[in-house]
């Protein structure tokens, strides 16, 4: 892996089918139910939306994502960006990639993964750690919120 890139990469076999989850992944307006820390997501249009997320004090930070595309009902890919953001003076590129796969012999369950990839400013390797650590998190957060909305 390239100095400053972390990429992490989570997978979780959900009990609904491809076109159930891609209904869910592919619609921004879901993302409240299922993403960690989205209050609430606007601008949303066929390119492009935003995420409000909530500070732990309670303060808004918008995370403006372009919507690269992907193969329905397979693979979903945003891109952040990070001109003009706070985001800005620590990474110089963030994407999601959200894959949806049929989880083999479990007949109406899809195996999904998503990967998220950053760059940071800089080389900072430290930094490169932490940031690993938050986003296994996170994305494990929002496998179970997937889950949780098709049980």
């Amino acid at each position: 892996m390239a100095v400053g890139v972390t990429s992490v990469e989570r997978s979780r076999v959900v009990p609904a089918s491809a076109e159930a989850l891609w209904a869910i992944v592919s619609d921004p307006h879901h993302q409240p139910r299922w993403w960690p820390g989205v209050d609430r997501v606007e601008g949303v249009e066929a390119s492009r939306f935003t995420q409000v997320l909530r500070t732990r004090r309670g303060r808004p930070v918008r995370v403006d994502y372009l919507i690269m595309g992907g193969r329905a009902p397979e693979l979903a890919v945003w891109r952040q960006e990070l001109e003009g953001s706070p985001f800005a003076r620590v990474l110089s590129e963030a994407e999601v990639r959200i894959t949806l796969a049929g989880a083999g012999a479990t007949a109406g369950a899809t195996l999904v993964t998503i990967t998220h990839s950053q760059r940071l400013r800089g080389s900072n390797r430290t930094g490169g750690w932490m940031l690993a650590r938050a986003t296994r998190k996170r994305l494990d957060e929002a496998l179970s919120g997937l889950a949780a909305i098709v049980a």
